[in-house]
């Protein structure tokens, strides 16, 4: 086990006998026995535990895959068209300053920029 042979292993045991003492060697032996077994229990667990980690991120992975719809690669062609599809708007702010501005509700580029020309004349002109 760690390179000991049984040379090795009369010697410990000798010694033991003679610090410990016959009496009391085999309570010892009987408590590394016990100390050993739940030492293994223990790790017996961790590596359970561990590959039960393991299959509850497979099981993420896999519903993430099944709802999000990318179990296979993914296709650039529908990632550029759903780029072309976002909101001309990022957020509520934006949403409200062009409303206040009246800009809300314009079909062309051009009708904006009529409407702000219009709007510098009659700066001008006051």
């Amino acid at each position: 086990m760690f390179g000991i042979g049984l040379p090795e292993l009369i010697i410990i045991m000798v010694i033991a006998l003679i610090v410990i003492g016959p009496s009391k060697l085999p309570d010892l032996a009987r408590a590394l026995g016990k100390g050993m077994a739940e030492f293994r229990k223990a790790t017996q667990e961790i590596k359970e535990s561990l590959d039960m980690d393991e299959d509850i991120q497979e099981v993420k992975r896999d519903l993430v895959d099944s709802v999000s719809g990318l179990d296979g690669e993914l296709d650039l062609d529908d990632v550029e068209a759903e780029e072309e599809k976002r909101p001309k708007y990022e957020n509520y702010d934006d949403v409200i300053e062009d409303d206040e501005k009246g800009k809300v509700g314009k079909t062309s580029a051009e009708e904006i920029q009529k409407e702000a020309v219009a709007e510098e004349t009659k700066k001008d002109g006051e």
